[in-house]
């Protein structure tokens, strides 16, 4: 589908890229992997067509479409949500007044019999199955699926997107390319600004919906949940691997020892060339052979050992002091902003010792516990701070916080005390920032070394509680699973506020939910957690649903359901209800066999579109690969999809009718 051929890139005559070749097919999900600085950002650019390779090119059939989400962007904010996310649908409303205007034209020519009406009447014919294709009588339901998946409510669709965080608007721009449905969605870092139920709904959209995907992540769960091929970045070359990333993990292990042996082996042969060149470079007897061991020896391709990290990151936070039994004790603790209420009667009690999670949707108010706690802003209730407790505190935005026109060794000797001051070079190296890297100014370091530098200031002095706001933010896994591992170690008490389910995963022993207003504590970890809650949640719509209706009953004034509220204390009302009800149960009766009839037409629909595809596939494992049956690959795809969304609504009609 998309060929990359022969690409290489060159920086200040340092090569990124050097001959670099491999397809993107139809169904792949791809995992792009390397260290940082390796280039995967600069090949989406180049894949998207933003950036140019220095040789090489990037091959693709007309009309293909590439949708791609860099880590920043401009935002517009000069509409509402839901309007700005009406623009994926331009092109199909591009295509609706073409064909407006073809239907326009015909109605007034007479010329019936004439060549260029009856390419008029093939023009509006092909336009039409276009646009059946593309599903425009869906789009809606589809906007609102999507923002909802994304974390947005219903309330927030009319809202101007100035009224968001970079964060939220962020989100827009994801729901805009996802409902564009492009043939290949390019991905970079798609997770930063998502919180954990967002991050599975899109893993569900990109798994089910989503045609090729290239994308790059340090969320390790998600790029494993999500992907069926991984290609690393290593040296300029790349890596091809069929597998998801935890089986890449294992592959390219056993790569690195295979090259590692190899490499100890040529490197053995070269040296006893060049011994016996010279002891006997001087000797006429040997001259023939001391020419011809010359000649292999200019001849051998030297074998060059993929990347290695020999550097290692000794992170461990200093001993615990002792604090009391329960450094933090909430009661009834309540914070709003004028009307807006984030939260209320948050109550808990965190143990010596304990590792606790905070997570939940943006904007639910963890981080404004987290300040509440730290007491940088007022709340109501009761907050209590344990007996000889010393908070250390990693903010989000901890590392912009920076001077960025210091080095990175005064970053550190401006906070450091005492006989630490002595010891500042070790730290720096045992943080990888040995040699000339302590001597480079702030501004110039990556988002994953400033936040190491942010972590080293915090360890300068012993704390018994730490608070991280998302501590994982721009960190590579290798340094995600050191700092994981060192919180483990930590003897005091730790507050984690986390959207990685990676990282929370065997780290945190108790899990404090925030949503709806309320801060709900959940015993074990954070996949006990996430299977509970999506149980509570089907229970609690078995619950609240009323029968016979796709309704959620809503409370009263007195916690009791509005249903039973209004239930007529009239013995003659009552029994008027009942006797219409009888005629409407008919008519629902009827309704609900119609809504199954749609949804059994939907089903075979989806299957028969799904073994159309399947014929073709097998013609293109065949060895065909001409244009003609790439297209034919496409259009049926588009018409599964079609048919796919044909079925969710019918289904959604059913389920409504209870």
């Amino acid at each position: 589908m998309i060929s990359i051929n022969n690409l290489s890139v060159e920086f200040s005559a340092k090569s990124l890229f050097d001959n670099i070749n491999y397809v993107i097919n139809p169904k792949d999900k791809i995992a792009l992997v390397g260290k940082n600085g390796a280039g995967k950002s600069t090949m989406l650019k180049i894949i998207a067509g933003l950036q140019k390779p220095t040789s090489g090119s990037v091959s693709m059939p007309d009309g293909l479409t590439v949708g791609y989400l860099p880590q920043q962007m401009n935002l517009a904010d000069s509409t509402t949500v839901i309007d700005e996310v009406a623009k994926a649908f331009a092109r199909v409303d591009a295509m609706q007044r073409d064909l407006d205007a073809m239907t326009a034209e015909l109605a007034e020519r007479t010329d019936y019999d004439s060549d260029d009406y009856h390419k008029l009447i093939e023009r509006m014919s092909a336009l039409s199955d276009r646009l059946a294709v593309e599903n425009a009588g869906n789009h809606i339901a589809e906007m609102e699926k999507t923002l909802i998946g994304l974390g947005f409510m219903r309330t927030d669709f009319n809202r101007p997107t100035s009224e968001f965080s970079g964060g939220w608007r962020m989100r827009v721009e994801l729901a805009k390319l996802l409902l564009s449905r492009p043939d290949v969605l390019l991905l970079d870092e798609p997770t930063n600004h998502l919180d954990i139920e967002s991050i599975q709904w899109l893993e569900n959209f990109l798994m089910t919906k989503a045609k090729a995907v290239v994308l790059v992540s340090h969320d390790r769960a998600f790029i494993d949940n999500v992907t069926n091929r991984t290609i690393e970045i290593s040296l300029g070359k790349i890596y091809d691997y069929s597998v998801n990333y935890s089986k890449y993990v294992e592959l390219r292990k056993e790569r690195i020892e295979q090259q590692m042996r190899a490499y100890a082996n040529q490197q053995k042969q070269i040296a006893d060339t060049e011994e016996f060149i010279e002891r006997f470079r001087y000797k006429a007897t040997k001259a023939v052979q001391v020419q011809s061991r010359m000649k292999q020896l200019a001849k051998i391709e030297r074998i060059e050992v993929d990347e290695v990290d020999t550097s290692h990151l000794s992170l461990k936070f200093p001993p615990a002091p002792r604090s009391g039994d329960y450094p933090v004790i909430a009661e009834n603790v309540g914070k709003a902003y004028g009307d807006h209420q984030v939260f209320d009667g948050a109550t808990f009690t965190i143990k010596r010792g304990e590792k606790v999670a905070f997570v939940g949707k943006n904007g639910e108010g963890k981080s404004t516990l987290v300040k509440c706690i730290l007491n940088e802003i007022p709340f109501t209730g009761t907050l209590k701070i344990g007996h000889n407790v010393k908070i250390g505190y990693f903010a989000q935005n901890q590392a912009q916080l920076l001077d960025g026109e210091i080095t990175v060794f005064d970053t550190i000797d401006r906070v450091a005390v005492g006989d630490i001051r002595t010891k500042i070079r070790d730290i720096l190296g045992a943080f990888m920032f040995g040699g000339e890297a302590s001597d480079k100014k702030v501004k110039v370091l990556s988002g994953g070394e400033k936040t190491r530098l942010a972590m080293i200031r915090l360890l300068l002095e012993p704390v018994n509680l730490l608070i991280l706001d998302e501590p994982t933010n721009h960190l590579d896994m290798k340094t995600k699973d050191i700092l994981k591992q060192a919180i483990k170690d930590f003897d005091g008490t730790v507050i984690v506020v986390s959207h990685d389910r990676e990282f929370l995963d065997g780290l945190v022993e108790k899990v404090y939910e925030f949503g709806g207003g309320k801060v709900r504590e959940c015993l074990g970890g954070i996949y006990e957690f996430l299977e509970k809650k999506r149980i509570a949640s089907l229970s609690e719509l078995e619950l609240t649903r009323s029968p016979g209706s796709g309704e959620t009953a809503k409370p009263s004034k007195n916690g009791a359901k509005a249903d039973e509220a209004a239930k007529p204390a009239d013995k003659t009302q009552q029994q008027t209800e009942r006797r219409l009800s009888y005629a409407e149960q008919r008519e629902r009766e009827k309704a609900v066999k119609r809504a199954a009839k749609r949804v059994a037409e939907a089903e075979a629909e989806v299957s028969r579109r799904e073994e159309e595809i399947a014929a073709i596939e097998a013609e293109m494992a065949g060895g065909r690969s001409d244009s003609e049956i790439l297209e034919r690959h496409a259009a049926a795809t588009k018409e599964l999809e079609n048919a796919m969304s044909v079925w969710e609504l019918a289904q959604m009609d059913l389920d409504s009718l209870g």
